[in-house]
C-alpha cells in the first residue's frame, strides 16, 4: 500500500459549470439512442463503477429522459495507488438482470483501459443485448489495451486528477470541480 503523498499544487481543470454542460451534453446522446429501444416495462440498465462513478451517475440519470433502472458493480485495480496493478478483482456484483437488456456502464476515467476491458469482458458472459460506456473522463494516453468508449464527457491528457468523485487515496471526491494534482 502506498503511503499517502500530500500534493505540492492543486489546478482546475473543469469547473462546475463546465462539467454540468458536458454531463446533459451526454444524457442528451443517450436519450437520442435509447429513447427508441427502451420503456417502462423494459428500462435502460444503468450500471455504475463503484467508487468513482457515482457523482457522475448520479447527474447523468437525473439528465437523461428515458426509462432507467440503477445498479452498481465495484471492481478493484488501484487499491490505494496512483497506478493501476494490473489485476482487477470484483469485489460486487451487479444485482439486476442483465441478460437481454440493454446495459450502460458509467465510468469515472479511463486511463490503461484494462479495468474497463476487464469489465466489459465480465458483462459480456451475462448476455445483455447490448452494452455501451459512459465516460467523465478519457486519457487516452495512457490506453495500453483498446477500449471502446460511446460517450465521453472530456478527454484530458496528462496529470493525475481528482474531484467530482475521482480520488487519490480515497480523498478529494467531494470537490464540485475537477482538478490536476502536482507532486
Amino acid at each position: 500500500m502506498q503511503k499517502f503523498q500530500e500534493p505540492s499544487k492543486m489546478e482546475l481543470v473543469f469547473g462546475p459549470e463546465e462539467i454540468s454542460r458536458q454531463v446533459k451534453a451526454v444524457a442528451a446522446k443517450v436519450d437520442a439512442h435509447y429513447g427508441p429501444l427502451v420503456s417502462r416495462a423494459d428500462p435502460l440498465v444503468v450500471l455504475g463503477v463503484l467508487n468513482g462513478a457515482f457523482v457522475f451517475m448520479a447527474d447523468l440519470i437525473r439528465a437523461v429522459s428515458i426509462p432507467l433502472e440503477v445498479d452498481f458493480i465495484r471492481l478493484s485495480s488501484y487499491e490505494d495507488r496512483a497506478d493501476s496493478s494490473q489485476e482487477v478483482v470484483l469485489l460486487k456484483a451487479p444485482e439486476r438482470p442483465i441478460a437481454g437488456r440493454h446495459l450502460l456502464v458509467v465510468e469515472d476515467i479511463a486511463d490503461c483501459g484494462l479495468t474497463l476491458q476487464w469489465l466489459l469482458g465480465y458483462l459480456e458472459t451475462k448476455g445483455p443485448m447490448s452494452v455501451k460506456t459512459a465516460v467523465l473522463v478519457d486519457k487516452r494516453e495512457r490506453r495500453e489495451v483498446k477500449v471502446e468508449l460511446d460517450y465521453t464527457g472530456f478527454v484530458q491528457e496528462g496529470g493525475f486528477l481528482v474531484g467530482y468523485g475521482l480520488d487519490y487515496a480515497k480523498s478529494y471526491r467531494e470537490l464540485d470541480g475537477i482538478y490536476r494534482l502536482e507532486f
